[in-house]
């Protein structure tokens, strides 16, 4: 039976949750999937939420939750911002929008999507070194395939979020000469 004509309700792939469970970003945000990072966030908000506020867990499992939201945002922030350099201004949010109920345009464009997203994570700095990429960033770059803008964009990012070599640092005086 399904209640609330909720298609999702009889494969028990949602549950439901208030505000502060939504999981993207920011409690209120309401463009979350339900891909495996997501699925972890909310394991964390559920075992945050059953333990004691006072305990050395819950400011433990509260400072992981609140940091890989900011780290999400972060990475938002930079597509978002590459995009509107593209000339996407308008339409940035709409394009990182991503919901359970978004598809892929082209089934075709896949393996191409795949590419460019995983040539993305090691080519750029666009996404932090210790992120696993999300299937959020899987549709976006469809759309960006079916607008004829994913070869732009990945120019863009290495541009403005080029790759350091590992180990490199930020404090170009402790180099030894060359």
């Amino acid at each position: 039976l399904c209640s609330n004509n909720n298609p999702y309700a009889s494969f028990g792939a949602t549950l439901a949750r208030d505000e502060e469970q939504n999981l993207w970003s920011t409690p209120h945000d309401v463009t979350h999937t339900e891909a495996d990072d997501d699925r972890v966030l909310y394991n964390m908000i559920v075992v945050r939420n059953q333990l004691d506020k006072d305990s050395e867990e819950w400011q433990k499992l509260n400072y992981d939750i609140y940091t890989l939201r900011q780290t999400r945002k972060e990475v938002r922030s930079r597509w978002k911002h590459i995009l509107e350099d593209l000339g996407f201004q308008k339409e940035a949010d709409s394009l990182l929008s991503v919901t359970k109920l978004s598809i892929i345009s082209d089934s075709q464009n896949m393996g191409k999507a795949r590419d460019i997203l995983l040539k993305l994570s090691e080519e750029t700095n666009i996404f932090p070194t210790s992120w696993e990429l999300s299937e959020r960033y899987l549709f976006v770059v469809d759309r960006l395939i079916a607008l004829d803008a994913a070869d732009e964009f990945f120019k863009m990012a290495s541009v403005v979020y080029p790759k350091r070599p590992s180990g490199e640092r930020v404090d170009d005086s402790q180099k030894a000469p060359q």
